[in-house]
């Protein structure tokens, strides 16, 4: 148990994260009282003071260390980064550590790095920003200054103002990954309802094609879940849905992610190309058989292969692959064997995700039997699978973060020239408003001066169709005078 005593409330959440991004097997525990718990081994006590903030490291109930910083609380913003940074060198100092990223814990650095290339600063001024203000490596200041100039250009087209995207949910699956932390709608117990789900979004489709009618639509993902785990029919039906609803003359990019090798046939693909749809996801997660079996993908090496190599055959000109890094039981050698199968399949893209351990995943609830078979990421493999993607002229358009991540490092989209993912961008930037159809998703407005609100889906499936026309009002809240 790590124990963090604040007085002062406001900044429990970046603690937390940092503290944990240091010890990511510790129970860390932020709170507001004084006595030691009895399993603490060590303690951090942050002090707001009225000029300063003053941090205190005890192991049991010895000072090991004591820093202190000047802060303006009018700057609330400045006020957290002083406190991350002091932070981040007493934990360095105590565990002679250097994370990657340093005191950054958010999900999107590139965000930070792109504001301040349009605010006309040069690239040598924003790497030098971030590892000065964020203490980020070289190598990951360098990394968001390259993928902050390649988004921008992929985004040289796109109107925020009066462009829109959407995205829709498909939440089913043929099996439960077990890193997986959304709710699981297996299709084997959903066959039968799955057109009232589709009579729902297409209620919900309604709306926001009369809401956004003055608007262009610029890029359509169609997401999941598994979307390919609908029939052809099924899939059909909801395609010519969107056709029939949504003004599709200014799109620049249609995805549906395919994902599950096993749920794709070349009936399904037949649908696809008809409506223009050549950008899939096949991912394979991994190359090997021993590692799917385990994470519960009831696919196989092979059946990758056979999708991937089905799909060229039809016409598919763009097919994107993911993998994750810091699986159970996989090290240097199982990731480099996948590497060099895939870079043999020729993928037009590669997202490399490291493992992030969901609180609500079997993986997490079961951590020590998986912990026990290694979960292992290291700067060496992630440098490995960079090398093998420049050696298939794939290079890095976007980057996000998550909590719990193998390692503390990133998901890195690797893309060839001119296919970079334009609404994986616009979705990570939060540069243009997405409109988000479907149980689970989340539509974002984002305002002229860069204010974002959102609106959810609730998650259950079965609340979903009861409940579409709340789900329906509130959108209308959230974009009403778009």
């Amino acid at each position: 148990m790590i124990e963090v005593i604040v007085n002062r409330p406001g900044f429990e959440y970046d603690i937390h994260s940092l503290v944990k991004a240091f010890f990511p097997k510790e129970e860390v525990s932020v709170r507001a009282r004084e006595d030691f718990q009895e399993d603490t081994r060590l303690r951090l006590a942050v002090e707001f003071t009225d000029h300063e903030v003053r941090a205190e490291l005890f192991e049991e109930q010895n000072s090991l260390n004591i820093r202190t910083h000047a802060v303006d609380y009018e700057d609330r913003k400045e006020t957290k980064n002083h406190l991350k940074r002091l932070i981040y060198r007493m934990l360095s100092d105590y565990t002679g550590q250097k994370l990657p990223w340093g005191s950054l814990t958010g999900i999107r650095p590139v965000k930070i790095a792109m504001k301040l290339l349009e605010e006309g600063k040069t690239n040598a001024e924003v790497a030098a920003y971030m590892r000065e203000h964020y203490l980020a490596s070289k190598e990951k200041a360098a990394l968001s200054v390259m993928i902050a100039n390649r988004e921008r250009y992929v985004l040289r087209d796109i109107n925020y103002r009066d462009g829109y995207s959407l995205y829709i949910g498909i939440p089913f699956c043929p099996s439960t990954c077990l890193y997986c932390s959304f709710t699981s709608y297996p299709l084997s117990l959903w066959e039968k309802r799955m057109d009232e789900y589709l009579d729902a979004l297409f209620q919900e489709f309604d709306y926001a094609a009369e809401a956004f009618r003055h608007k262009k639509l610029n890029t359509i993902y169609i997401g999941g879940g598994t979307p390919t785990t609908l029939s052809p029919e099924r899939l059909q039906r909801l395609l010519q849905k969107i056709r029939a609803s949504f003004d599709t003359g200014h799109l620049q990019e249609y995805t549906v992610e395919a994902g599950r090798p096993d749920s794709i046939t070349r009936e399904k693909l037949k649908v696809l190309l008809s409506h223009g749809i050549d950008r899939i996801s096949i991912n394979p997660q991994t190359m090997k058989d021993e590692t799917l079996k385990i994470i519960g993908r009831h696919h196989t090496v092979a059946q990758t292969k056979e999708a991937f190599a089905l799909a060229r055959e039809m016409g598919f000109s763009h097919i994107n692959m993911d993998l994750i890094i810091g699986l159970p039981g996989e090290g240097y050698e199982d990731v480099e064997h996948t590497m060099q199968e895939v870079a043999a399949l020729g993928p037009d893209s590669v997202t490399i995700h490291s493992l992030a351990i969901k609180r609500a995943a079997r993986l997490n609830l079961f951590k020590e039997e998986y912990e026990e078979m290694g979960l292992e990421n290291n700067m060496e493999i992630m440098d490995m699978t960079a090398r093998y993607c420049a050696e298939m002229e794939l290079y890095p358009y976007y980057l996000y973060r998550q909590k719990n991540m193998a390692g503390n490092f990133e998901n890195v989209g690797y893309a060839r020239t001119d296919q970079a993912g334009i609404y994986n961008i616009l979705m990570m930037e939060e540069k243009q408003t997405i409109v988000a159809c479907g149980a689970g998703s989340v539509s974002k407005r984002v305002y002229p001066d860069g204010r974002i609100e959102r609106s959810e889906n609730v998650k259950d499936v079965a609340l979903y169709i009861q409940k579409i026309d709340e789900m329906i009002e509130r959108k209308r809240k959230l974009l009403t005078d778009f």
